[in-house]
């Protein structure tokens, strides 16, 4: 017997013998349901030997036979009652485990969200990914009819996501695209670093999200919940079904906030601030302005998360102006890192820490942040060890710069889409999918080791178009785009330099320019100028609109 936990009520498993029977009884199960029909198949006790085997160790028994493909709303009725009225646990079985698992699922269709439920199953082993549109639609079955077919299917309208569409179309004009994301704005990320230090207004990074559509492609304005890949299928949050031949998954990732225990309660009041909320990085350039002198703490936690380089960009920056302001004697700046260095291309310390003696911040590595209490002014860090988790210590603060962990989206980690990591599972050369080959994904969402960057999504999306027009038929030759990592990050070490750091899978620096024009070792304010000037424009001009300017892909003679 292998039983797997679905809840603390529930285990399911294949099927049971009845020696199976006697061992769930002295492993401590009060009760067992089968889901499985008498007769099914030769491997299986009758059910009434397995209710007498249950009742003579002090179980009781139900049985709800369902057939595999027909479960219906009295069965899922029969079942949840049963599960209920049973004294648990309970452990449930069919041939596999699956009917057992795919009834718990539909009982609790709207009590818990379809990624919640999703995630349950691929837990104890079980894709439900195929009854994920029944899950949404309340457990009530969905017809076939009303699904909404399209050629191409991208999920998510962020930068990834529009880019991708954008790259495609330049390249044919003859295609069927739907975009899916369920948000009105669409905003510029990299420039709340600039907000956080009073450079940029927040109103420079947003636009409406419909605004930047390419023309020929459809707005579908809803969440995503779930994939069913084996049938070529999107499940939207209001169980509506879209029908793909060729899907891009580029949904972003998911600031987890409430990782951290008492963040999300004093977030923007109290000294707290990210410059990872557009609501917020304002909040930061206030508290920036106000500071008269006490600590500032700035986190960051494990990798990987967005930009890299932003949590300490946000201190650069706030130091340069407290030096400004006078009152940077009067600090105490300490960078709490989870991770073991300062950045992770090695190149790039040196120019960095002597910002870091000149500020005189203190760096603190293997800092996780786990707790804060903002009307306390207190924070509270994992400090790792060798050995095990480490102790936990504790610091006060004036002001605190948070940056939250990050994950992939839930509806992406329940699915089988996603590799061990809970990132989509690409080829890190061709951004394929490592198993469904209509299946492509870029952005911050995807398995690949880059730095999740908007830089680097500008150069994904012509990789992911090339590639899968070419699958399509709408490209031709022996050429396949090769992403080869490339990310890059401005660090804006002072008001008007940055050191531009622009690096490739295994931390191989990969410059654009010139040493003469901007050493990217050295902070350059040509570099800021790029920075503050010319890449916003880039972004909205380029970038979303399918111009490819230093983002043309590299390419590789396709296997034979």
């Amino acid at each position: 017997m292998e039983a797997k936990k679905i809840s603390d009520r529930l285990s399911v498993s294949g099927q049971l013998s009845l020696a199976d029977v006697k061992q769930a009884a002295e492993a401590g199960f009060k009760s067992v349901i089968v889901n499985r029909p008498d007769g099914e198949g030769d491997d299986q006790p009758p059910f009434a030997e397995i209710a007498a085997e249950a009742k003579r160790h002090g179980m009781e028994a139900r049985h709800v036979p369902v057939v595999p493909g027909k479960i219906s709303s009295a069965d899922v009725e029969a079942f949840d009652r049963a599960r209920e009225e049973l004294p648990a646990p309970v452990i449930g079985y069919c041939r596999t485990g699956t009917r057992t698992t795919t009834l718990w699922a539909l009982s609790h269709a709207g009590s818990k969200s379809v990624p919640e439920i999703l995630a349950t199953g691929k837990a104890a082993g079980y894709d439900l990914s195929g009854t994920a549109a029944r899950i949404a639609n309340g457990g009530k079955p969905v017809t076939e009819a009303g699904a909404e077919p399209h050629q191409v299917v991208i999920v998510g309208g962020g930068a990834a996501g529009i880019a991708v569409a954008a790259s495609m179309l330049a390249r044919t004009k003859d295609l069927d695209i739907a975009i899916v994301d369920p948000a009105d704005a669409h905003y510029y990320q990299p420039g709340w670093t600039l907000v956080g230090a009073g450079i940029f207004t927040p109103e420079q990074t947003r636009r409406q999200l419909d605004s930047l559509i390419p023309k020929g492609v459809k707005r579908i304005k809803a969440g995503v919940v779930a994939f069913d890949p084996d049938n070529n299928a999107v499940i939207l949050e209001d169980a509506r079904v879209l029908r793909y031949e060729w899907l891009v998954v580029a949904p972003g990732l998911k600031l987890d906030w409430a990782a951290v225990e008492g963040l999300s309660e004093t977030l923007g009041k109290n000294g707290v601030t990210s410059n990872y909320r557009y609501d917020l990085a304002s909040y930061t350039w206030q508290l920036v302005k106000e500071f008269k002198g006490g600590t500032a703490l700035f986190t960051q936690p494990p990798m990987p998360i967005k930009c890299a380089g932003a949590p300490q960009k946000a201190m650069y920056l706030s130091c340069d102006t407290w030096r400004d302001n006078g009152v940077l004697k009067d600090a105490t700046v300490e960078f709490l890192n989870a991770g073991p260095g300062l950045f992770g291309v090695a190149d790039y310390v040196p120019p960095l820490m002597k910002y870091v003696e000149r500020y005189g911040i203190d760096l603190s590595f293997g800092h996780n942040l786990i707790k804060i209490d903002g009307p306390a002014k207190t924070a509270w860090f994992r400090k790792a060890a060798k050995d095990g988790d480490g102790e936990v210590v504790e610091r006060s603060f004036n002001m605190i710069h948070v940056v939250p962990p990050q994950t992939a989206p839930d509806f992406v980690r329940a699915s089988s889409l996603s590799a061990d990591s809970g990132w989509v599972s690409v080829d890190q050369s061709t951004l394929k999918h490592t198993k469904y080959e209509n299946i492509f994904s870029l952005g911050d969402a995807m398995s690949a080791p880059n730095a999740k960057t908007a830089a680097a999504a500008r150069k994904q999306a012509p990789v992911v178009a090339e590639n899968l027009l070419a699958d399509m038929g709408k490209l031709s030759g022996t050429q396949r785009a090769i992403y080869d990592g490339y990310g890059s990050c401005p660090l804006t070490v002072e008001r008007g330099k940055i050191v531009l750091a622009e690096f490739a899978y295994g931390g191989k620096r990969v410059p654009s320019f010139p040493s003469w024009l901007i050493n990217d070792r050295k902070p350059s304010r040509l570099a800021w100028f790029l920075k503050e000037k010319l890449l916003p424009p880039i972004y909205w001009q380029a970038m979303l609109k399918g111009r490819e300017p230093l983002a043309k892909p590299k390419h590789e003679a396709r296997p034979r």
